[in-house]
């Protein structure tokens, strides 16, 4: 596969990316971890079921302790995170919040051996952090206060993805098929926890089944090895340069669906964190 069907195959995953806030929306009243359960379960029933016409792939699952780690840590970790930010947090800010993690990575790869922390990134931080507080100055009525949890693990979420692409990138060896090792075991955490902490809720239309399916074929699992093909054999400076349009594309989705209202403020908040972001990776989008 070239380096440029790589980051093509690794783009698919940023556009799937967009549309998790809207579908997880429509899932309905689902508790989280329980939809975390269902929909990891349902990406690796399917990768799994690749493997059965490629039985070498199942080879794949033989990791270090530490793969399993970074990829069950990073996948339980941020979506755990990230569907309890959209049941408690309203959806366009939680949404926000939340796509701070392209801005992150940019951060904390300058962080890595052999790079360093310009201006421009500092620049880039500044500005997406100026996002962020609009959110809340902004914002013409008070968050409720149980929307404070949500909207901090929409937060929290971003770094858990940030740290979690950017370890990634130093377990370059572990084969793309391991994420579904990694998302099966993810699919098993998540079940446990709903068990012991929520009430079970399922899907009362064929809309809110058709949304779970969905996120389970795309956002929460095909998404993951496109992601993974991108960093790996692709350009990682178009990569993470368009990494920043994912915001902007979900609030839009938030907006077409009717799950958030178009306003002036997510929109300049959307142009700060996305700008910051671009800035931020200056050098990957220009550095020949």
């Amino acid at each position: 596969m070239t380096t440029r069907t790589s980051t093509l195959v690794g783009l698919t995953a940023i556009l799937m990316w967009s549309l998790l806030s809207v579908m997880t929306v429509a899932t309905g009243r689902i508790p989280a971890f329980q939809l975390a359960a269902m929909t990891f379960a349902i990406g690796a029933s399917v990768a799994f079921a690749s493997f059965l016409f490629r039985p070498s792939a199942f080879d794949a699952l033989r990791q270090p302790p530490v793969a399993w780690a970074v990829g069950v840590g990073g996948l339980f970790g941020y979506h755990a995170l990230y569907f309890l930010a959209l049941r408690y947090a309203p959806p366009a800010e939680a949404g926000l919040l939340n796509y701070l993690w392209p801005l992150l990575i940019v951060l904390f790869s300058s962080l890595l051996p052999g790079e360093r922390l310009a201006a421009h990134h500092i620049v880039g931080a500044v500005l997406g952090l100026a996002g962020t507080v609009l959110l809340f100055a902004g914002n013409t009525t008070a968050f409720a206060p149980g929307q404070i949890p949500g909207l901090a693990a929409a937060f929290v979420a971003a770094f858990v993805w940030a740290s979690y692409s950017v370890m990634s990138r130093r377990l370059k060896a572990v084969p793309t098929d391991a994420v579904a090792g990694f998302c099966l075991a993810t699919a098993v955490l998540a079940a446990l926890v709903h068990l012991m902490v929520e009430p079970t809720i399922w899907p009362e239309t064929p809309l809110q089944w058709l949304a779970v399916v969905a996120l389970g074929i795309g956002p929460v699992g095909a998404a993951f090895f496109t992601w993974d093909i991108g960093m790996k054999r692709g350009d990682i400076r178009v990569l993470g340069a368009a990494s920043y349009a994912t915001p902007l594309l979900s609030t839009a989705f938030l907006i077409v669906a009717g799950f958030a209202t178009p306003s002036a403020n997510i929109a300049v908040a959307a142009i700060l964190i996305a700008g910051g972001g671009l800035i931020a990776a200056k050098d990957m989008v220009w550095k020949r």
